[in-house]
């Protein structure tokens, strides 16, 4: 008879029992009897059937069930009788061995599956345990503690009752806090012992009323605990509970399901606290309290066990990370069990015991039979000191390949932790023994066939030589790249050109001494081309496979091509053509290396163009292309053949004049080179247009009897250039001793004045702009000055050049900006009511291209906390008419935010007046050169004149500089010119005197 077919018989009789238990009260005792002892053989039936592990605890369990029954049989035999069952009593009796059995069998379930101690699964079920006796005391146990009507054996034994439910429940739930898969068996055993659990907790409330009576819904629970008793051990699963605890398990669970009923467990005390306030008075508060800190300790405990497993986790996962690296360097099968010991030793938890045991290869016909992986199983502890180890196979590679087991052997808890590890290690293993095997595959393979098919396949050609020099072997590739099919037969020599048979002879001869190297040879194809190769030459006379000398043709044309070319734009420019600035200085030190010994001299031109910025600017890149390759080949056609010409970079030549000897060759060379780049030079834009451009250059010349070296030479040449700028366009200038002191100087006032933007050490002086009828000063203008810590206080005239040149100049002028605004601000928040309305800062072209010049300005105003109308920015001419949609859209963005614009020095510069009406611009400064001549001259007094007339007309304020005398004073005040400035009302002043000359300015 089958198991299944047992479980469904028992089932039914269960039934039945069940039926006649409550359909006929008179047959209450033995319906009872029946339906315990009937739970109980059917244990011992299921026992003989299975055969499991351990029989104890499922004959444990058999008894518990019998003393039960059997108490009840006691008791139903005394109320048969007409007697009050005495309490406590046998039944009693009976009924407490119960759970201790109970217990004892579900503790033996546990250790079986548990082997060691777990202690995660202990605290998880530790804390609902916890939190259900404390329910169990709240309502069960502290009501019969404080029932006065009872005895004190009669509280002891109906406070065993629950307490004894506690205690099966809290074995019940570590049983089920185990980790591993929970089967059939598992759940039947908690339904049963549940049943039990909840007739007993309703039972013992129902005492307490008073309300109990045989036959009624809650012997409905214990019949329950019987019959799925029962069916459990028929189950075939119910070996599961009493198996070997050697297979490894995951780790316990600690998902939401499980952490939610921690959850629920954990508010149990405070529920109960809150339960007993609401009914009106607290009186289990002590052991409420004491639940609760036990419960917090049991989390707390808990939650240090994770952070312990999280860290273990984590020095596993880094000691594998070494290990795959590890691993990856191992090259043979010794390399692999060295690299696998070691990777799991490095996994293995800190000050853990442990041992590795490794046994003997056996060799495998057919690896792919051997099932990989990691068990657990029972060691020798004579051998590893461990009753249980974790059994390791793998593949090794060789031929055949073989079989190696690993054993570690280590504390069992040990073992499951790292299982997974030591998994993945396992894995990485078998992925590099494929990789060995595939390498050592490869090196198997038949090498004539393997070297057929990379011979075949090559675009190389090879050769084999006979002694008498001709060909006795053409690899395919001889058709491709000479264009002759049939080779063999032929002399060498017959393919190689002329001109390279003496190489030829000398490579042969050297390969046949022993020597292997290559050499340079040109070859005639099959269709008369003629093809550069590089022919390497190896002796193999002596291999028996050969016997001849081995050649391997390699063509290298495009190559070659491609070196020249890659030489030749190394030291050439690729724009003109001319050699380069590496070329250049590499050919002046051995010219002038020769010229020392010779006793000669050379000479050293440096050329640049004198307007080239302006037609980049103005035509575009393209066009300045064109330029400087016309003019390349002016200076090449105006030098001698043996001189040099080159592009040093930009705009910027150098010649070599390899002779100057003769006193004034150099200077007819740069004479020569001026008066050819002198004439204007057509180009075009690309576009169908073309242009008519100035190269005029200027020339600087220098010689090597004024130069110890080829650097001082360059210099002195760069220095005599400087010198040719500074006197005009189109001209050159020879190198003068003198040259060398202004330009030292020159570059010290540079250093100088880039240590005085950092040191902080310019000062700003102001100017009053005054009304020219009435006298009042309406507004400043801020010019600065330099305090030299050795030169004393510079004028604008003896830095502003150089910090134009430099690039100071942007931050010299931002400074202004803010400290222009910071005093202004200064002055009007000292005297609101003063006349001064603005303060005029001098912005340079350079500064106002910078990128975010509005933004300077807008961030000047807000930390000056000045408004915008205070600052009026002064510009020249030459600004607006260049790049003017960009200037102009600055311009128009810097008036909208309400600071305004004046063009100063009007009338020097290249703009037109009808450029008035256009310009976004809200004052005109007139230049001093203008005012000097307004008394002695009728044309200057009716040129100013019109330009305060135009400014009118065009609602635009104008600004006469330089007054120095009255009588221009009134002039300028006829002609209806209403501001002015010069030394007539006063020179500039120290900001702390502005505020005294504004108020002595202002008419009574």
């Amino acid at each position: 008879m089958t198991t299944r077919y047992a479980r469904v018989c028992f089932a039914l009789w269960m039934i039945v029992l069940a039926g006649v238990f409550y359909a006929w009260p008179a047959t209450h005792m033995y319906a009872w009897a029946a339906i315990g002892f009937s739970g109980a053989a059917a244990i011992v039936l299921g026992v003989r059937a299975h055969r499991p592990a351990q029989r104890l605890p499922w004959y444990l369990i058999a008894t518990s069930l019998a003393f039960f029954v059997s108490g009840d049989t006691v008791y139903f035999v005394e109320t048969m009788h007409g007697r009050d069952a005495p309490f406590p009593g046998p039944a009693d009796v009976l009924y407490v061995l119960v759970y201790p059995l109970l217990a004892g069998g579900l503790l033996l379930f546990v250790r079986a599956r548990s082997g060691d101690r777990n202690r995660a699964a202990l605290l998880d079920a530790l804390v609902p345990t916890v939190g259900l006796g404390l329910l169990s005391w709240v309502y069960l146990i502290a009501p019969y503690t404080r029932a006065a009507e009872l005895s004190l054996a009669e509280k002891a034994v109906s406070v065993a009752y629950p307490l004894g439910d506690v205690l099966a429940l809290a074995i019940l739930l570590r049983l089920l806090a185990a980790p591993g898969r929970k089967p059939a068996v598992l759940r039947l055993l908690s339904l049963s012992i549940v049943g039990v659990l909840v007739s007993d907790v309703v039972y013992g409330l129902a005492r307490l009323d008073s309300q109990w009576a045989v036959g009624g819904p809650i012997d409905l629970g214990w019949v329950v605990f019987y019959a799925v008793a029962g069916m459990a051990a028929l189950h075939p699963s119910m070996t599961w509970l009493t198996e070997d605890a050697a297979p490894a398990e995951a780790a316990p669970a600690t998902g939401p399901r499980r952490l939610a009923l921690l959850t629920l467990a954990a508010l149990i005390a405070p529920g109960v606290l809150l339960a007993q306030h609401l009914t009106g008075e607290v009186v289990d508060a002590p052991v409420i309290a004491a639940g609760s800190a036990a419960m917090v300790l049991l989390v707390m405990a808990r939650v240090a066990g994770l952070l312990g497993e999280q860290r273990r986790a984590n020095h596993r996962e880094r000691a594998l990370r070494r290990a795959t690296a590890a691993l990856a360097a191992a090259a043979t099968a010794d390399d692999v069990l060295t690299a696998a010991k070691t990777a799991i030793a490095a996994i293995m938890p800190p000050d853990e015991p442990y041992s590795i045991v490794t046994g003997d290869s056996v060799p495998l016909e057919d690896a792919s039979t051997l099932e990989l992986g990691v068990t657990l199983e029972a060691a020798d502890p004579a051998t590893t000191g461990f009753p249980y180890a974790l059994h390791a196979a793998m593949v090794v590679p060789g031929t055949p390949p073989h079989r190696a087991a690993i054993q570690l052997a280590a504390p069992v808890g040990t073992l499951r932790a790292v299982r997974p590890a030591v998994q993945a290690l396992l894995a990485q293993v078998a992925l590099i023994v494929e990789r060995i095997a595939l390498a050592g595959e490869i090196s198997r393979r038949d090498g004539e066939a393997y070297f057929r098919t990379l011979i075949q396949s090559a675009s190389d050609v090879v050769l084999i030589v006979g002694d008498d020099d001709r060909i006795r072997y053409a690899s395919p590739s001889a058709a491709t790249v000479l264009g002759r099919a049939d080779l063999t037969g032929s002399p060498l020599a017959r393919i190689v050109a002329d001109t390279h048979h003496d190489e030829l002879a000398a490579l042969l001869e050297r390969a046949r001494s022993g020597h292997r190297d290559g050499s340079d040879l040109t070859v005639v194809c099959g269709d008369r081309r003629l093809l550069q190769v590089e022919c390497l030459a190896r002796d193999l006379r002596d291999d028996p496979t050969v016997r001849g000398l081995v050649l391997t043709v390699r063509d290298v044309t495009e190559r070659r091509r491609l070196e020249n070319d890659l030489a030749h734009q190394a030291f050439h420019d690729g724009l003109t053509g001319l050699a380069n600035r590496v070329l250049f200085r590499d050919r002046l030190e051995q010219a002038f290396a020769g010229a020392v010994s010779a006793g000669t001299h050379l000479g050293v031109l440096f050329v640049d163009l004198d307007d080239f910025k302006e037609v980049n600017d103005t035509l575009g890149h393209a066009v300045g292309d064109q330029l400087l390759v016309a003019v390349g080949q002016r200076i090449a056609q105006a030098i001698g053949a043996r001189d040099t010409a080159a592009r040093m970079g930009g705009d910027e030549f150098a010649v070599l004049v390899a002779d100057a000897g003769e006193p004034g060759a150099a200077e007819d060379v740069a004479a020569r080179i001026v008066a050819a780049l002198t004439a204007p030079v057509e180009v075009s834009d690309g576009l169908g247009g073309s242009h008519v451009v100035s190269g005029a250059a200027s020339v600087g010349v220098a010689t090597s009897r004024d130069a110890n070296s080829p650097t001082e030479l360059l210099r002195h040449a760069d220095l005599a250039l400087y010198l040719a700028k500074g006197a005009g366009k189109a001209g050159w200038q020879r190198y003068r001793s003198d040259l060398h002191t202004a330009m030292v100087e020159r570059l010290a006032m540079r250093t100088a004045l880039q240590e005085a933007v950092d040191d902080r050490q310019f000062v700003l002086q102001y100017q009053p702009i005054v009304d020219v009828r009435t006298g009042a000063v309406v507004g400043v203008e801020s010019l600065i000055r330099w305090q030299h810590p050795e030169r004393g206080l510079l004028a604008p005239y003896h830095f502003i050049e150089l910090a134009e040149e430099s690039g100071a100049i942007v931050g010299i002028g931002a400074w202004v900006l803010r400290e222009a605004l910071r005093q202004f601000a200064q002055w009007q928040t000292e005297a609101p009511r003063s006349s001064l309305r603005y303060v005029s800062v001098n912005v340079s072209a350079r500064q106002f291209r910078q990128p975010g010049f509005v933004g300077q300005v807008r961030e000047a105003l807000a930390a000056a906390d000045a408004e915008p109308g205070w600052l009026l920015l002064e510009i020249t001419e030459s600004l607006v008419l260049r790049d003017a949609d960009q200037v102009w859209a600055d311009l128009e963005e810097l008036r909208a935010l309400g600071v305004r614009i004046a063009i100063d020095d009007f009338g020097t510069g290249y703009s037109s007046l009808s450029y008035l009406r256009q310009i976004p611009v809200d004052v005109l400064k007139i230049d001093k050169s203008f005012i000097d001549d307004i008394l002695a001259g009728s044309q200057q007094r009716a040129l100013v004149d019109a330009i305060v007339t135009l400014a009118r007309h065009l609602d635009l304020a104008v600004v006469a500089e330089g007054i120095e005398d009255e009588q221009q004073r009134a002039v300028l005040a006829a002609m209806g010119c209403p501001y002015g400035q010069g030394y007539l009302f006063s020179r500039p002043v120290w900001p702390a005197e502005i505020p005294a000359t504004a108020a002595a300015a202002v008419p009574a």
